[in-house]
């Protein structure tokens, strides 16, 4: 029921999607899209030039491997500043509504790229020039924080029953599109001699991030707000909104978030491996940094191709066999994605990251904004979803590289592989358990879950 301040919900956009207008859900997929494609792209160049030029150009006074690990510690920043951001918009967005908040972590990513592109290195400004760099990472990382959320529950609550986790994974697919388009970006400017990709090269896909920023900025403004949150709106007989939705979350649904966060470390470590750690690991064994970029490039494009059929699947047989399957490919794929790369081959390179990236990866990632949505409480969700999320990228995306490339440190270097080898088990593993005790949330009603 709607309060008296706000006007009924139309037909077309009744809670949980039921007669749902199909040119708004196709707006509001296509902006969601965008919007996690220009975010993730933003925040994943920063990955792969973590690995390509950060060590040299902000830590040029340690040893090449500790430069790298220093480099990956910058990363892993920007990652713990997304639970933050989580908080902060999830608060924002259950109270005041997902759209407005959509728009503000676009123009604080867009800012901050930005600034990355112009910053002055190790060379011209000292030790200012790391410090401002890790400033800024964090900052990318609250809009990210506050980006996911709110894209996937515009595309979920907008959904038709029995068709949330095909749109959800419109969204999802905006993760390998913004990692394609960053490792292309730097592969391409990687095309100019060594001495001007180091100079001034690296620079022009952060600040090429402005035209992106724009064109989803002008498709985010012509969408409505989520009909199941305008539904929600606080009523003299209907549940009143939390005052502290994180607070609430936390001690109300202490469960949910647990398996949520839990469920969401296999994907996102496999993830961190295979896009970021990867790279820099496969150019110190001799591969050409051409080779490195390429295999991301098409692991991702084929992410891109099976995302919406995975996401598709978990409309059809539910989300947990989806995601289980996914996790225990991640303990089963291991050892022989890392074998494949230790061939020294470029397709053995190839192999291993479509293995991981696209194949098994995307079994997690592409039922994962309808299932995150499905936990929790309308009033709760952009809180509950983006916390839970965003903590799972920390713990798994975010310290990943920096552990692999800290392991293979201790273990000599070289081609000493098998402890992150068992990390990825042991990552896979636990999300295994933890979505075997989610259970099954497919058929869940959204607008009903916060019913007395």
């Amino acid at each position: 029921m709607t309060s008296s301040a706000t006007p009924p919900v139309p037909p077309t956009d009744r809670p949980s999607g039921e007669r749902v207008d199909p040119r708004e859900i196709r707006r509001v997929a296509l902006s969601s899209y965008i919007g996690t494609t220009v975010e993730m792209y933003d925040f994943l160049l920063y990955g792969t030039a973590a690995a390509l030029v950060f060590g040299p150009l902000f830590f040029p006074d340690l040893d090449p491997l500790v430069g790298v690990i220093a480099s990956f510690g910058t990363l892993a920043a920007g990652y713990f500043a997304r639970p933050l951001g989580g908080i902060v918009f999830g608060h924002f967005g259950d109270r005041l509504g997902r759209k407005r908040m959509l728009l503000t972590t676009m123009i604080l990513m867009g800012a901050a790229s930005t600034l990355i592109g112009l910053l002055p290195t190790y060379e011209h400004i000292g030790l200012a020039a790391p410090a401002v760099l890790v400033a800024l990472r964090v900052v990318q990382g609250v809009a990210v924080g506050g980006e996911w959320g709110g894209a996937a529950l515009m595309t979920v609550e907008h959904a038709a029953p029995g068709k949330r986790g095909v749109w959800g994974g419109v969204t999802q697919m905006g993760a390998p599109t913004g990692a394609v388009l960053a490792t292309l970006a730097l592969a391409l400017a990687g095309l100019l001699p060594d001495e001007q990709f180091m100079a001034w090269g690296w620079r022009v896909p952060f600040l090429a991030s402005v035209a992106l920023i724009g064109v989803g900025l002008f498709v985010r403004m012509r969408i409505s707000e989520s009909p199941v949150f305008a539904q929600a709106e606080p009523s003299p007989t209907g549940r009143p909104r939390g005052r502290l939705p994180f607070l609430e979350v936390v001690l109300t649904r202490p469960r949910n978030l647990l398996l949520a966060v839990v469920a969401g470390i296999a994907p996102f470590a496999a993830q961190g491996i295979f896009t970021a750690f990867v790279i820099s690991y496969a150019i110190g064994i001799g591969y050409g940094r051409s080779s490195a970029l390429t295999a991301v490039v098409i692991s991702s494009t084929l992410a891109i191709a099976l995302t919406p059929l995975y996401a598709r699947l978990s409309d059809r047989v539910g989300r947990r066999p989806v995601y289980l399957g996914g996790a225990l490919a991640v303990a089963i794929a291991a050892f022989p994605a890392f074998w494949l790369v230790n061939t020294g081959t470029v397709v053995g390179l190839i192999a291993s990251t479509v293995l991981v990236q696209s194949v098994v990866v995307s079994a997690m990632y592409a039922p994962m904004a309808a299932l995150l949505a499905e936990m929790f409480d309308t009033h709760l969700r952009y809180t509950g979803a983006s916390v839970s999320y965003q903590t799972a990228t920390v713990l798994g995306a975010g310290l990943s590289p920096l552990a692999a490339a800290s392991l293979l440190t201790a273990a000599g270097g070289g081609t000493a592989t098998h402890g992150i080898s068992w990390m990825l088990v042991a990552a896979g593993l636990i999300s295994a358990v933890a979505i075997w005790f989610t259970g099954e949330t497919g058929r869940r009603d959204l607008a009903d879950i916060d019913a007395p």
